[in-house]
């Protein structure tokens, strides 16, 4: 067979390097991790630390980025078999074929073992603060708790929170009570963006043999969970942000957009729907991004 012409190779490997490529960064959830990420820097800056450094800023960023998308990559890999089974998830690169399960795993420990390196070398605390999001997300909710019982989600929530508490930590050198409560806001954020999720694909849940909020206590008892979470969680940031001192119109408005999804939850108990499931879903993550927005803004004015 004769070989290809060097610029038909070029057009053909190009494109597939491309698919690989985008696999690969599909395998980190990139939106989820981004919102992470987020947290975990409003976390630093909301301690507004005197030393505070681009360098430090920097090697924070890459620490908690390369962690989260690790930890990821590599439930991806645990749960490529449920994946699998769900309509909405057979597309991704491991059920689907693009990736291998070793180039996964690889690909997800080169990744946590460079951000957890760059965590204990900025401070031994925060390297511990990061490998607890990873033991809390991959080892208790993943491998341990996800595929037996609903209350999974308690657990992924900690593990969420971790980034946030993270930041605080590297910033002001130990675990305080503010950083416990930015944990805390971010652990009851957890609800609205997986129990809503569970409720719009049921069904998927359901093929998979996922226990579910809804599956496990009923549809209305997670709306109501939600509420409450929500409710809390609105208290919670205003409570982080009058400790902070933060300006009175950021306090104002991280009160008004809590109110905001509270109404939407409560809105979802009296008038349920697909619509209003999908708004909640929607806004509480928006809702998580411009509070940590005005926590941060509030507090370095």
């Amino acid at each position: 067979m004769n070989a290809l012409p060097g610029s038909q190779v070029g057009e053909l490997s190009t494109p597939r390097l491309a698919e690989r490529i985008a696999a690969y960064w599909v395998l980190i959830k990139s939106r989820q991790t981004m919102l992470l990420l987020a947290t975990g820097i409003a976390g630093y800056l909301s301690a507004n630390p005197a030393d505070m450094s681009l360098r430090t800023i920097a090697l924070m960023i890459l620490s908690l980025f390369a962690a989260i998308s690790g930890t990821t990559v590599l439930n991806m890999v645990i749960d490529r078999d449920i994946d699998a089974r769900m309509a909405r998830t057979a597309w991704r690169p491991l059920p689907s074929g693009q990736l291998s399960v070793r180039a996964a795993t690889l690909y997800g420990l080169a990744l946590l073992l460079l951000g957890l390196g760059l965590a204990f070398h900025l401070s031994t605390l925060f390297g511990w603060a990061v490998f607890g999001g990873f033991f809390f997300d991959f080892v208790i909710y993943t491998l341990w708790l996800k595929r037996r019982t609903a209350l999974s989600i308690v657990f992924g929530g900690i593990s969420g929170g971790m980034p946030i508490l993270a930041g605080r930590v590297l910033a002001t050198g130990r675990v305080d009570l503010l950083g416990l409560l930015l944990t805390l806001s971010v652990l009851l954020w957890i609800p609205s963006h997986i129990v809503t999720f569970s409720i719009k694909y049921a069904e998927d849940y359901r093929r998979a043999s996922l226990p579910t909020w809804p599956s496990s206590y009923g549809v209305d008892s997670a709306r109501r969970f939600i509420a409450r979470t929500n409710g809390l969680r609105g208290i919670t940031l205003v409570a982080a942000g009058w400790m902070l001192q933060i300006c009175p119109y950021s306090l104002a408005l991280l009160a008004f957009s809590g109110l905001v999804t509270l109404g939407l939850s409560l809105w979802a108990i009296v008038h349920p729907s697909e619509r209003i499931n999908h708004r909640l879903f929607k806004f509480a993550s928006i809702h998580m991004l411009v509070s940590m927005i005005l926590l941060t803004w509030g507090a370095l004015v």
